[in-house]
């Protein structure tokens, strides 16, 4: 009876390190939304007129020295921010997320641009071979469930990127004129905790396009063939002449983002 009750004795206090453990990570992760936040009204009251690379060289070179880190797909527009990262400080991390299904012109363009660009922090981010197992073991989750498809091989391994706590903030190349959930896109924003920069929101295309010009920057070859917005291979389509520059990207599903910008970031929780 004595071995019975000590056993009961020590799975309580287990219990209860486990909930206190739960806890204190809610409390910080609680204290870290409220930093986050209180800080984006100061950098929105101190940088709000800016925007590219100056607003990305005081964020990357002061403000955020050694805890920032950018997100590339090295898809269509992708080479004008990393130009603006690489002119500032070429090894600035900059996360790729290599999902395993990727146009092969894309990972030949990654090649093209790191090179071009100089670009010596390129941490490239894929699914865990074990969730790809038990989830999605023919590789064909994307026709049945392309939200889970996205979230395995996109949303997990970004979330182990920034979970680690080593990044405060996240350089995006959203823009405004990509319209739907980004029409309303501001400069700077606080998520679950984390800085999200979007240094390009007010740009246009034209801007865009000027820039690759005036820079001389590779375009994704893709972008030739009619491609205006490029992501995995068998959710792109070419988009017609006119069409939202997203029209290609899940066409015919009510799905328009691959959920990386909705993501949670509690206690650096691999899960939605």
């Amino acid at each position: 009876m004595a071995r019975v009750s000590s056993n009961k004795d020590a799975t309580k206090v287990r219990e209860r390190a486990v909930r206190q453990a739960g806890a204190q990570l809610r409390n910080e992760h609680a204290t870290k939304v409220v930093e986050a936040e209180e800080r984006v009204r100061s950098l929105r009251a101190r940088y709000g007129g800016m925007d590219g690379e100056s607003l990305l060289e005081v964020l990357v070179r002061e403000e955020f020295y050694g805890e920032i880190a950018a997100t590339s797909s090295f898809g269509a527009e992708s080479a004008v921010l990393l130009d603006m990262i690489a002119s500032i400080d070429s090894a600035t991390p900059v996360i790729f997320l290599d999902t395993g299904k990727l146009f092969e012109e894309t990972y030949n363009y990654v090649s093209t641009l790191v090179s071009h660009l100089g670009l010596s922090c390129v941490q490239v981010e894929r699914p865990s071979p074990e969730r790809l197992l038990s989830l999605d073991p023919r590789g064909d989750l994307w026709r049945r469930d392309a939200d889970s498809c996205c979230h395995i091989r996109k949303v997990e391994p970004l979330l182990r990127a920034f979970g680690s706590g080593r990044y405060r903030a996240w350089i995006t190349g959203r823009k405004r004129y990509h319209g739907d959930l980004r029409l309303h896109l501001q400069t700077f924003e606080a998520v679950d905790g984390l800085i999200k920069v979007n240094p390009l929101a007010g740009w246009s295309l034209e801007r865009i396009r000027s820039r690759f010009e005036s820079r001389g920057l590779p375009l994704h070859p893709l972008v030739a063939q009619g491609y205006p917005s490029i992501g995995c291979h068998h959710c792109t389509h070419r988009a017609e002449a006119g069409d939202d520059p997203r029209a290609g990207r899940w066409a015919n599903m009510q799905k328009t983002e691959c959920g990386i910008h909705r993501a949670s970031w509690m206690a650096g929780s691999d899960k939605p």
